[in-house]
């Protein structure tokens, strides 16, 4: 079993708790759901939120659907102008039997313009 990395992002369309809930869980259930994956197979998950998302942690999203022995870290993206506002990004690591090339990386909604090259 090697490990690998998946990559994914989602724009919220505003900065509110129950919203980011919905949609990083929404996020990180995409990322499963195309991986064939389960919480087991995760290593660890890094969420990165855009400086104007102020409303709550991303992870914590993570720990309503489940994923509670799992290490996940928060951190805020780069402050670059004329960056998509309201993004949440993830970077999970995870055990798969998977070539990187079978990896299923997501961008849900608008966020699929971040990475036109990789987004599935």
């Amino acid at each position: 079993m090697a490990v690998r990395a998946v990559r994914g992002a989602v724009q919220l369309e505003r900065d509110e708790a129950g919203h980011m809930e919905e949609q990083v869980g929404a996020l990180l259930t995409a990322v499963l759901e195309r991986n064939a994956l389960t919480p087991d197979d995760l290593i660890s998950v890094w969420f990165t939120a855009t400086p104007d998302l102020h409303c709550d942690f991303p992870a914590a999203a993570a720990r309503k659907l489940g994923i509670v022995d799992v290490p996940l870290i928060c951190a805020q993206e780069l402050d670059i102008e004329g960056a998509m506002p309201r993004v949440v990004r993830i970077l999970a690591h995870i055990e798969s039997d998977r070539s990187r090339a079978e990896i299923a990386h997501v961008y849900l909604g608008a966020a699929g313009a971040l990475r036109r090259d990789i987004a599935q």
